[in-house]
């Protein structure tokens, strides 16, 4: 590998007799496999060859503490390295760059745990949610994020579980409100303290009369309402990444099949290349919340942008994930990146909603059935719903239907 990076011999003999050298030209080679730059690789050696020599690796673990020792003693010998933001920034560089080759070699850098309050418990909950409630990854880590926020705010004093009062979780949910919570987030939020509580109090934790006695506002049945651009919105948003960039190609795939199929953000991240079936000319998709598999059948718009994609986008490599990131270190891309696509678009064409992430693509989708006249069965079905009630909401913007109820004449019946 350093022959390739570089032409000069002595400078090839000085990265052969570093120490580490073999560890340092295999990572290097794994490095160039995912995508990166001959000029970032030629950056990454220099970096190995500046801090490698100062690590000793002598078992299976090491300290951060002391991997940004060893870095900030090795960079004060840089002449070009000094007390700027592009130091700041450089020893970041550094630090990332020396813990990925350590963990190439099984040398696991032991990073300290940021002071979660209750972290133990915590872990135990996470583990009672996937194992025996079977709850999808996205509602165990939106509980999770909810439940580290609520015991961060804790007064001082609260060292135990059964110091914790009602008290506390009220003024919490309060607080909420007071930062401009809806009362749906403020519902789902007493929904995770509730859980949480009930697993507590199973292992005996907490005090048994928290959990009833957490209040949340009052939800009615079917008071919202799907808000979704309009379909002519939805084909502005498509139309704007008509171009040859290859954030447009990749990102408009993302959204027709978003917009076409009513997906879910998870379900487009979890899309792999063997879920496209191009000789029957179908797409299987995992539904995230029922955990089931659906056939789609591929249609043209959809196969003709992933299509492209794949051809003129899409790197080489050993990921089997359908959308990755445009730059090495290639990855898949998470969900919250999905729907940072469908926001970012949103809001540079001026479309005002309540919410732009990628989910008001799958309201779209299903208003465009609506009005295609689909019964809210099929709409059920093709959203892969669990329950005819997840699909009642649709009723409430089904215009021409509710028109026709107006023009029901009652008067025999009254």
């Amino acid at each position: 590998m350093f022959e390739i990076l570089f032409k000069d011999p002595k400078t090839i003999a000085r990265y052969r007799a570093a120490v580490h050298s073999g560890s340092c030209e295999r990572f290097l080679e794994d490095c160039a496999r995912q995508g990166y730059s001959q000029a970032m690789l030629c950056k990454i050696a220099w970096i190995l060859l500046t801090v490698a020599p100062g690590i000793h690796v002598d078992g299976s673990e090491l300290s951060l503490h002391c991997l940004e020792f060893s870095v900030d003693h090795r960079m004060q010998s840089q002449p070009r390295m000094g007390s700027s933001d592009g130091f700041r920034w450089s020893r970041q560089m550094f630090i990332h760059i020396t813990t990925e080759w350590l963990r190439s070699i099984g040398c696991v850098v032991r990073v300290p745990k940021a002071g979660c309050r209750f972290a133990s418990e915590l872990d135990a909950f996470t583990r009672y949610l996937r194992d025996e409630r079977g709850l999808s990854l996205a509602t165990i880590a939106t509980r999770r994020i909810q439940l580290e926020c609520f015991f961060r705010q804790l007064p001082a004093g609260r060292d135990s579980l059964h110091a914790v009062t009602i008290a506390d979780v009220d003024e919490f949910i309060v607080d909420r409100g007071h930062h401009g919570w809806t009362r749906t987030s403020m519902v789902t939020l007493a929904n995770s303290l509730r859980s949480f509580f009930y697993y507590a109090q199973s292992q005996d934790w907490c005090l048994p009369a928290i959990r009833p006695a957490i209040n949340s506002p009052r939800i009615y049945a079917q008071e919202g309402i799907p808000r979704g651009p309009r379909w002519e919105d939805v084909q502005r948003l498509l139309a704007s990444a008509e171009s040859d960039r290859r954030v447009d190609i990749r990102d408009r795939a993302i959204m027709v099949l978003l917009s076409i199929y009513g997906l879910r953000r998870g379900e487009v991240a979890a899309l792999c290349l063997d879920d496209i079936d191009w000789t029957n000319e179908r797409i299987l998709v995992t539904r995230s919340k029922s955990r089931c598999q659906q056939s789609y059948p591929l249609v043209i718009e959809a196969g003709e942008a992933i299509l492209r994609y794949l051809r003129e986008v899409r790197p080489h490599c050993a990921h089997r994930a359908l959308f990755l990131t445009l730059a090495a270190p290639w990855r898949p891309l998470s969900d919250t990146s999905i729907s940072a696509v469908v926001r970012m678009r949103l809001t540079a064409l001026g479309i005002i909603l309540p919410a732009r992430g990628a989910h008001c693509l799958r309201h779209a989708c299903a208003g465009r059935l609506l009005d295609s006249g689909f019964t809210l069965k099929q709409i059920g079905d093709h959203l892969g719903h669990r329950s005819a009630n997840s699909t009642l909401l649709y009723a409430k913007v089904d215009m021409n239907g509710l028109r026709q109820v107006a023009e029901l004449d009652l008067g025999g019946v009254l």
